[in-house]
């Protein structure tokens, strides 16, 4: 069985998220990557020689420079004659093409697999996380995402895949790109972080939020991350969101402060290694999920704890 990753990059590095996609194709067989971008010989280079990876199809057009899915998605199908499966980073870019893949080639999608139980049936989670689902397809071609916490990263280093060009199917005129806002941080990214601080709407203002919270992640070297009634409340922007509707993190520690622990956050976060929780209500349901417990009035003790690192 042969399968293609699409590479998730930005023309210039080559993202996470692609190693933990390469970890779950290798457990349907034989692995090519596919690399559209423009410029992207670095890229490609990077790729090839991911442990495990057989062959790296570059796309170097243009076209392909922003990853308009209208644009990448025609090059995807084009290549599915020779691969029986076609996988993708559940990330934003990732959730935007793999749907028009799947359209394209009348199949059904397989979202957010947590497992590769075999050659047709995948785990994936329903119902906010409190269930999981064993799915099997009949389908002859599969497009497939992959949840990148569930899946340990293949290495970066190590392998000796070759590099193929691949024709481009050039720009489909369908949408352009009219530009692009991207916050910049000296901090860690939250999907790659090690240590993630995460404030919940407890805190009572952005003020605060940043006044507990930031001094806390500084000294951990860690991200800074946020429930969702936190970001409605306008406490920290929408990049900062983990949960159901935010982003997916399973650092090694998170820290969640003043957070109660709604199923939305948790099904976000619950996979992290160690979990931390403050909060006053010794009853809320982050308790439930917390390796450790500190239950009292979090501008007291994160302060304190600040203070001790």
């Amino acid at each position: 069985m042969k399968t293609l990753v699409w590479v998730e990059h930005d023309n210039a590095a080559l993202k996470d998220a692609t190693l933990s996609a390469v970890t779950a194709a290798a457990k349907l067989g034989e692995v090519h990557l596919l690399v559209a971008g423009k410029g992207v010989d670095g890229v490609a280079q990077a790729a090839a020689a991911i442990t495990g990876v057989g062959k790296v199809h570059v796309a170097d057009d243009a076209a392909y420079e922003h990853f308009l899915a209208e644009n990448v998605a025609p090059l995807i199908v084009s290549l599915m004659g020779s691969h029986d499966a076609v996988l993708f980073p559940a990330t934003t870019t990732g959730k935007n093409i793999a749907p028009r893949v799947a359209a394209a080639l009348d199949v059904m999608q397989i979202s957010d697999i947590l497992s590769v139980e075999g050659a047709d049936t995948f785990t994936r989670p329903i119902y906010a996380g409190n269930a999981i689902a064993t799915v099997q397809t009949s389908d002859k071609k599969l497009v497939i995402t992959v949840r990148g916490t569930a899946f340990a990263k293949a290495a970066a280093t190590g392998g000796s895949g070759t590099v193929e060009a691949v024709a481009s199917e050039g720009d489909k005129g369908l949408s352009g790109f009219a530009g692009a806002e991207i916050a910049k941080s000296e901090r860690p990214e939250l999907t790659s972080a090690k240590v993630i601080v995460s404030g919940g709407r407890a805190l009572g203002s952005a003020e605060e939020f940043h006044a507990q919270i930031d001094p806390l992640a500084d000294k951990l070297g860690a991200a800074v991350g946020a429930s969702r009634a936190a970001v409605d409340a306008g406490y920290a922007p929408n990049d900062y969101q983990v949960g159901q509707t935010g982003k997916i993190v399973a650092p090694e520690v998170y820290v969640a402060i003043g957070i109660s622990g709604a199923i939305q956050h948790l099904a976000g976060m619950k996979d992290s290694k160690t979990i931390i929780a403050i909060n006053k209500d010794e009853d809320a349901p982050i308790f439930q999920v917390a390796d450790i417990g500190l239950v009292g009035d979090l501008f007291k003790i994160v302060p304190e704890l600040t203070s001790k690192l």
